[in-house]
């Protein structure tokens, strides 16, 4: 069977339920430990919500035909429900998956780059009896190929809309991750980031997301931007959520040097949530990098933290970051290049495109539908470098100690405290073909993602009608110790938001009768 390509369909919309009170997602709860719902079942149910949403908002860029066979084979072995029984998965395509789909990373380029190969972190979520129901949208190779491109948006998928607001940018890279997830289509996805790429789409869509430490999950078979800084991580509605998928997605890979201590690393990660987490904790609140619209917001976020027993460490400065960020930018640029070049290498000869140069010759050529919004200067650049030499070597040097020895390690013994926590993002921009994206402003994360520290985004509550999230960042290797500070935050605070699908936020209820002005 051909995949089904879902771009471009009209279809209607069904309301999203808010998360409820209790620890429980409607969506997934009961399959996860009884047999009252069947594997087929909720994958039908899936299918049905992205026939139904996706025409509307692009985050699907290919639905797995095989899907219902999986989960009727999953169904045949209900005796051993393994963790993950019937649990219906996106996966963004920049990930391969075994099966007829391509992985394209929303390139025109690798419309034919059928590997039938499944990237091990694809292989654990089958392992553990997730349906592995198709690929999502995402800002075209991992938004790597210009500083002018649109988040959400690539050649293959479109663009991807934000179901807050329409017309607002869903930012990336895991754009089509973030809102599938986030408008009921699935409990789950996978996205991946190299710097934001999962934090922000999670937090400015209104879910979790996680990325966790550099080298706790395998980079193979994944489109790679940076070895020193990409990894997948799930994209949940729930904190429990986010560590089940962790669970089954975490361990060494003989094939990823980085994952060596994965397997000595890994724990249960649902067995460390407690509601209690932060009691007794002392949080450091990174003023320096809050902001953005969000102070209203993160003043609410930091009394919910207080009351759950938390203290918090305010710290006002920190110094570096935008020499930190000019190191970064160098090892990202060479890295792509040697990265994408082994990468491609290993394609099927359908995909003639076998290196960057060919890429950007194929872009060139393809210009009408691949360079009509932005350009190629991120991958012209690249292709300019000179490779892993010695000037490489001593941004990344530069770069990681900054974050990580120098950064996070430092602040949290100087202001004696054991995690970081802030506004992920600001709220949604506006999608804009003219100027590209115009965020207002970022968050801490860049130092997690630079250092290869877990980070951890939970919905924070909202600004007018589109969500922000609060950021808990923590030390290299403690991926159950963030999770659980999340999750404590989350189960107090319950500020996750009921996606509207307007066409704008300047349509709602609440800014709607300002935007009149009073009669005369």
């Amino acid at each position: 069977m051909r995949p089904l390509l879902l771009a471009g369909c009209v279809l209607g919309f069904v309301g999203v339920s808010p998360m409820p009170a209790a620890d429980l997602d409607p969506l997934n709860a009961a399959a996860a430990t009884t047999t009252e719902s069947s594997a087929e079942s909720r994958t039908r149910a899936a299918l049905a919500r992205i026939a139904e949403l996706n025409p509307r908002l692009n985050a699907v860029i290919a639905v797995d035909p095989t899907a219902l066979d999986q989960a009727r084979t999953l169904d045949r072995l209900r005796e051993n429900l393994p963790p993950l029984f019937g649990m219906p998965i996106l996966i963004k395509d920049n990930i391969e998956t075994d099966g007829p789909l391509p992985t394209t990373a929303g390139s025109l380029a690798l419309l034919r780059n059928v590997t039938h190969r499944n990237a091990p972190v694809v292989a654990r979520l089958r392992a553990a009896g997730a349906v592995i129901l198709g690929k999502t949208n995402l800002s075209e190779w991992a938004n790597m190929r210009s500083r002018d491109s649109i988040s959400g948006w690539s050649a293959v998928g479109g663009q991807t809309r934000n179901p807050h607001a329409l017309n607002r940018n869903p930012c990336g890279s895991s754009s089509g991750s973030a809102v599938a997830v986030a408008a009921g289509m699935v409990p789950a996805a996978l996205g991946t980031e190299t710097n934001g790429s999962i934090t922000c789409p999670a937090s400015i869509n209104g879910i979790v997301g996680f990325k966790p430490t550099v080298g706790l999950v395998s980079r193979t078979h994944v489109v790679p931007i940076s070895h020193s800084q990409d990894t997948p991580g799930p994209m949940t509605l729930t904190v429990r959520d986010a560590a089940r998928v962790l669970n089954a997605i975490a361990g060494t890979d003989p094939a990823d040097p980085a994952t060596a201590e994965a397997d000595a690393r890994r724990e249960d990660y649902t067995a460390r949530l407690s509601t209690g987490a932060l009691r007794g904790v002392r949080l450091g609140v990174m003023r320096f990098a809050s902001g953005f619209g969000t102070d209203e917001v993160f003043a609410e976020a930091l009394a919910a933290l207080r009351a759950q027993g938390a203290e918090l460490v305010e710290i006002s400065t920190f110094e570096g970051r935008q020499e930190m960020s000019r190191n970064e930018f160098a090892v990202l640029l060479a890295e792509l290049k040697h990265d994408l070049n082994l990468y491609l290498a290993s394609t099927p000869s359908t995909v003639t495109a076998r290196t960057l140069a060919d890429l950007i010759v194929f872009n060139r050529e393809h210009a009408a539908a691949e360079l009509g919004l932005f350009g190629q200067d991120l991958f012209e650049r690249a292709q300019a470098t000179p490779g892993l030499d010695a000037d490489y070597l001593r941004a990344r040097e530069t770069s990681l100690r900054m974050a990580g020895a120098d950064g996070i390690d430092r602040l949290l013994r100087e202001h004696g405290v054991v995690a970081l926590v802030g506004p992920t993002r600001s709220a949604a921009w506006l999608i804009d073909a003219v100027h590209g994206d115009q965020s207002p402003g970022g968050g801490g994360g860049g130092l997690a993602a630079v250092a290869g520290y877990p980070h951890l985004t939970v919905p924070m509550g909202q600004i007018r009608g589109l969500p922000v999230g609060l950021s808990f960042i923590g030390p290299k290797w403690s991926d159950a110790f963030v999770l659980s500070l999340g999750y404590a935050y989350e189960q107090a605070s319950q500020r996750r938001i009921e996606p509207a699908l307007l066409e704008s936020i300047e349509e709602s209820e609440a800014v709607a009768p300002l935007l009149r002005g009073a009669a005369r």
